[in-house]
């Protein structure tokens, strides 16, 4: 940097608080999203990786238990028709990631305990 450039960081952008209070409720919805091989919330077996929410319009970020996960695409459509269903979601994009892999330490430790996985 030169003397004369500014020493200026980038801030976070601003998040409205109906946006803050959209992105709390889709998290509140997903709880309502059951693994039907596993029978756990999405949230709470860490499937959902980031929820971020910009003027109504949602984006979420998840993945599945494997790659080839028989109930991937029912997860990703429950997932979507949950956030479409929230009143002041206008649109919602869902991207499905497997990096980083899930493993069962995603998972709260009441769950991972209750499903056996005592690691």
């Amino acid at each position: 940097m030169s003397p004369n450039e500014p020493n200026v960081t980038p801030s976070a952008p601003q998040v409205s608080a109906e946006d803050a209070d959209l992105a709390g409720r889709i998290w509140a919805t997903l709880q309502t999203v059951h693994d039907p091989e596993l029978h756990a919330d999405v949230v709470n077996l860490g499937l959902i990786y980031g929820v971020t929410v910009e003027q109504g319009a949602a984006k979420v970020k998840m993945t599945f238990t494997s790659p080839g996960c028989p109930y991937g695409p029912y997860l990703a459509h429950q997932v979507r028709e949950a956030v479409r269903g929230i009143p002041g979601i206008r649109s919602v994009e869902l991207e499905v990631v497997f990096d980083p892999p899930w493993t069962p330490l995603m998972m709260n430790e009441e769950l991972r305990l209750d499903l056996g996985f005592d690691l």
